[in-house]
């Protein structure tokens, strides 16, 4: 047994998942597969259903495995929680998770670090003629700070963009507007500042890879390593690191890509907290390398060493 396996198997390990944003469904599944996962391995594990009072419920754990999707553990919230009660936890710290889960600031960063993203628009108070004046149609509609393809949708014409912004607006304050890109849906997850192989994405029955695509069974393909040139796909893996980076993120995320009509590959989001079922992205990637789901799990387990050596 190694070292970190046996530093481990002392620990009582607390799984995070549920939550209460629209992804809590998702979120379930993961903490599932993950709680599975820990007990195969031999270690001591307490499932947590995360609602507004859950903080009672962690003290007597030491270290949380975050499997929260969404608000509120993929946007710094319960990582702040944790640093305040002193209590180690996996993957990315508050900063990362709060900039990771910002669509505007993580696009501003990636300009700044030079790495390709679509046009966009922003403005607290949008309006339509400028919308179209920079990025004409289609456009894409999206909330600031959902994951999951929660709330996005493509537009055709200005009468179906007013009608989505209405629409999309009263359920999300804060809307960012992205030129539409007609390509190749692709992901690269990273591992301990190591790119993990293309994932190309396949939607069978719908043009975009929205939320039902990504959720219903059999809409989708997820080819691995994705058909792409050796040079694009090497070229996306190098983005795929630098937008971790440029974001802050720590241990293991996942980056997701479009590519237009000439496999030039655009970021669109990084992921600090990917699904995690046994078939989400970050899984079939690292099985590809020859990662077993539960070594896979045991590495992200392992992203949380470095805050034992803080205390």
């Amino acid at each position: 047994m190694d070292k970190d396996r046996k530093f481990f198997m002392n620990k009582k390990i607390g799984v995070l998942y549920g939550g209460w944003s629209s992804e809590r469904e998702i979120s379930i599944g993961s903490g599932k597969c993950v709680i599975e996962s820990l007990k195969n391995q031999g270690f001591e594990v307490k499932g947590i259903d995360v609602d507004r009072n859950f903080i009672r419920r962690l003290k007597d754990i030491d270290i949380a495995f975050i499997a929260l999707h969404g608000k509120p553990g993929e946007d710094g919230m319960i990582q702040g929680v944790l640093e305040y009660l002193g209590i180690p936890y996996t993957g990315s710290g508050i900063l990362g998770s709060a900039v990771g889960m910002d669509k505007l600031i993580s696009k501003q960063l990636f300009i700044s670090q030079n790495i390709p993203t679509p046009d966009f628009y922003y403005d607290r108070e949008p309006d339509v003629n400028e919308i179209l004046i920079k990025l004409d149609l289609p456009v894409v509609v999206k909330p600031r700070d959902e994951g999951s393809s929660v709330g996005i949708s493509v537009v055709e014409t200005r009468q179906e963009l007013e009608c989505m912004f209405k629409r999309t607006r009263r359920k999300f304050k804060a809307l960012i507007f992205e030129k539409y890109i007609p390509g190749i849906m692709a992901t690269c997850g990273i591992l301990n500042q190591v790119p993990l192989p293309v994932l190309e994405i396949a939607p069978k029955k719908r043009r975009f890879y929205d939320y039902k695509s990504k959720y219903t069974s059999g809409m989708t393909e997820y080819i691995v390593p994705a058909r792409l040139p050796e040079d694009i796909y090497k070229k996306i893996q190098e983005y795929a690191l630098a937008a971790h980076r440029a974001i802050g993120a720590h241990g293991f995320s996942r980056v997701d890509f479009v590519l237009d009509q000439n496999h030039n590959p655009f970021v669109l989001e990084v992921n600090t907290i990917p699904g995690l079922l046994s078939g989400s992205n970050l899984p079939l990637e690292a099985g590809a390398i020859g990662l077993t789901y539960d070594i896979l799990v045991f590495e992200i387990l392992k992203t949380s060493l470095g805050r034992f050596t803080k205390k």
